[in-house]
């Protein structure tokens, strides 16, 4: 049975569910679909949706902040103006030494088109991408 069949939700752990909801729902503007208990955590977890349903499962964890890698890649069709509105809500881009960046922290991204990464309260990395 091909796993591409079924609908697929990144999950992120984090190591205060407060303080992700205030990054998450606070400055990203995302929309709580579902909120209940992680392991042993009344609240612990909140299912966001994007793009229609659900997409990110945030929990609480000791494991959060862990991988240095690019959780999930949100695409948009103009990054600077997504990137501007998320600025002004206090979300700071990051800049890798590895690549230039324009005043706002975007850069090239390999293939064409342009990238912008941002990381949440534990460190963990995230992405705004375009086409354009």
């Amino acid at each position: 049975m091909p796993l591409s069949a079924y609908e697929l939700r990144t999950s992120v752990a984090v190591s205060d569910i407060q303080q992700a909801v205030a990054f998450y729902e606070g400055k990203l503007g995302l929309e709580a679909l579902w909120s209940g208990p992680s392991a042993h955590i009344a609240g612990g977890s909140r299912i966001y949706g994007s793009g229609g349903g659900p997409a990110l499962n945030v929990y609480q964890s000791g494991t959060a902040g862990k991988s240095p890698a690019t959780l999930a890649t949100w695409y948009v069709d103009d990054i600077d103006q997504i990137v501007d509105e998320l600025t002004s809500s206090g979300v700071e881009f990051v800049r890798y030494d590895q690549y230039e960046h324009d005043a706002k922290g975007i850069t090239a991204r390999a293939g064409g088109g342009r990238i912008a990464w941002f990381q949440d309260p534990d460190g963990n990395t995230f992405a705004i991408e375009a086409d354009v």
